[in-house]
């Protein structure tokens, strides 16, 4: 009858029952499952996800096209530039300019305004 006590009194003793056991078993799937979907959602409708995907491509390719305009009038701006260089400047923008900005006209020349 002894050894029946000691076994009763080592099951007494173990820490958890089963029933406590498997609600934490239970919370813990739980949390790992809530942790996968959250994750889940973020790969598709999250900042780099799926959906901003195609948004993303978007606003690549809008500013792809406005890189393009700027190098382009850089490279206008930059010939413009180049023709009005002291050292050899181009007759005809020099006095286009001089006509436009400063309001100077040769004599017989005639303005006409253009509206």
């Amino acid at each position: 009858m002894r050894h029946i006590d000691t076994c009763d009194s080592m099951k007494s003793m173990t820490p958890m029952s089963n029933s406590t056991r498997l609600g934490k078993e239970r919370l813990v799937q739980s949390i790992a499952l809530i942790c996968l979907l959250a994750m889940g959602v973020t790969a598709i409708a999250g900042p780099s996800g799926l959906i901003a995907w195609g948004e993303n491509q978007r606003m690549l390719d809008h500013r792809q096209a406005s890189l393009h305009n700027l190098q382009a009038q850089r490279e206008r701006l930059r010939n413009r530039v180049n023709q009005l260089d002291p050292r050899h400047v181009d007759p005809d923008l020099a006095g286009e300019l001089i006509r436009k900005e400063l309001n100077f006209a040769h004599p017989d020349e005639m303005v006409m305004l253009l509206h």
